[in-house]
């Protein structure tokens, strides 16, 4: 069974999880333009370095078995979320998301796995883990957020693979990025890869500096290093 969220404020009901899939739920007696609140309203922000950004609503789902992606919401470490079926935002596409509800404005990267039909473009259903990954505690029910479509990034199976093993080393994190910093040829059958990776937990944020040396003639893994930075 799906936890149904109906949040707070006049507008927090319109949007429940449904109980199958985990996707907002929309009342069939409301018009489409019903669920825009003026403040909410779609449009670019006078940053021009987000100028493809728009500002609009964030919900929480605890997801469910299937999607209309195919994709499961437990990929990138949940860090997941569903999309209007009319929104201009694709199957696995990677969007940034920012919490303009704190003060600190934190930001994290989801992957779009289900799609929601007759669901507003400027409204967006985030997984719970990704939810609380913003600094909003699932009691609030709906955030103001800043939506930006972000380049799908390359895949990396080393940095995948290490991955898994700071998930396994941090269990109370949820991993919200990672990005590559180095690549070194220590010799002929060895190579070293490093990686920054942002851990979340609800008190904190963390970041990890992650290196495995490897063989590439093998591929067989030599060590791996963890630190903080």
């Amino acid at each position: 069974m799906y936890y149904h969220h109906y949040g707070y404020g006049p507008h927090a009901n319109q949007y429940a999880n449904y109980p199958y899939r985990g996707l907002p739920y929309m009342p069939q007696q409301q018009t489409t333009y019903d669920y825009y609140h003026p403040f909410y309203s779609t449009y670019p922000t006078e940053d021009r370095e987000r100028q493809h950004s728009v500002r609009g609503q964030a919900t929480w789902t605890e997801g469910g078995p299937v999607t209309e992606c195919g994709i499961p919401w437990s990929t990138n470490h949940y860090m997941t979320a569903a999309v209007g079926a009319d929104a201009p935002y694709q199957c696995g596409q990677t969007l940034r998301i920012r919490n303009l509800s704190s003060p600190d404005h934190k930001e994290i990267t989801v992957k779009v796995v289900d799609e929601v039909a007759n669901y507003p473009s400027n409204w967006i259903n985030l997984h719970r883990r990704a939810f609380i990954a913003l600094g909003a505690s699932p009691q609030v029910g709906v955030i103001h957020v800043e939506i930006t479509p972000a380049s799908e990034p390359e895949k990396n199976k080393w940095g995948d693979y290490l991955s898994n093993v700071i998930q396994t080393a941090f269990p109370g994190y949820n991993i919200t990025g990672y990005h590559a910093t180095g690549k070194t040829e220590v010799a002929a059958t060895e190579m070293g890869e490093a990686f920054t990776f942002t851990l979340q937990s609800p008190q904190e944020t963390r970041h990890i500096e992650g290196i495995v040396h490897y063989n590439p003639n093998t591929d067989r893994v030599l060590s791996v290093q963890l630190k903080e930075v």
